[in-house]
């Protein structure tokens, strides 16, 4: 017996607008932040895992943690990580308590590289993005995000075992 596939639930021009608008500003605003930050020998991604690490506490969090809460996979942190231990910004410790487990910990060099970088990462931020939203617009874009980000956190934490098929709503 055959299955029947689902129709695909097509865009309407109003999503579609919406969603393109999102996609190339998202994409632009990237890219413009990792420019502005290659003054600093440093990509967003090593930014984004420096600022993880700055905020934890005593600069130093599991790897799986890390990995989790950057919303990226183990085995693209581990590359991540080796690149920026080459650069002296963090080292991986073995976890005591569980021999299967590392810890990403900053190094005094990530911290001076990432309290370096992170007045012209925030000019670069502010003058990009926030200083063109009113309150309300951060305030939506927050609850819309936060939204988004919930349901991507779970697909992502189940991609780790089994692939989910995302399901239209």
């Amino acid at each position: 017996m055959a299955i029947k596939k689902e129709e695909p639930r097509w865009l309407n021009p109003r999503e579609m607008k919406a969603w393109r608008s999102y996609i190339i500003a998202s994409r632009r605003l990237l890219e413009a932040l990792d420019t502005d930050l290659e003054g600093h020998d440093l990509s967003m991604a090593d930014y984004e895992v420096l600022a993880q690490l700055s905020d934890a506490p005593g600069r130093k969090m599991r790897m799986s943690e890390l990995a989790e809460i950057s919303m990226i996979s183990k085995s693209r942190l581990s590359h991540r990580m080796k690149v920026m231990e080459k650069a002296g910004w963090v080292r991986r410790e073995e976890c005591t308590s569980d021999k299967r487990g590392y810890f990403a910990v900053m190094t005094d060099r990530g911290w001076k590289a990432i309290v370096k970088a992170a007045p012209d990462h925030v000019a670069s931020v502010r003058g990009r993005f926030v200083d063109h939203l009113t309150v309300k617009d951060q305030e939506d874009l927050a609850k819309i995000f936060d939204r988004v980000i919930g349901e991507l956190r779970g697909q992502f934490l189940d991609e780790t075992s089994t692939p989910k098929k995302i399901v239209s709503k």
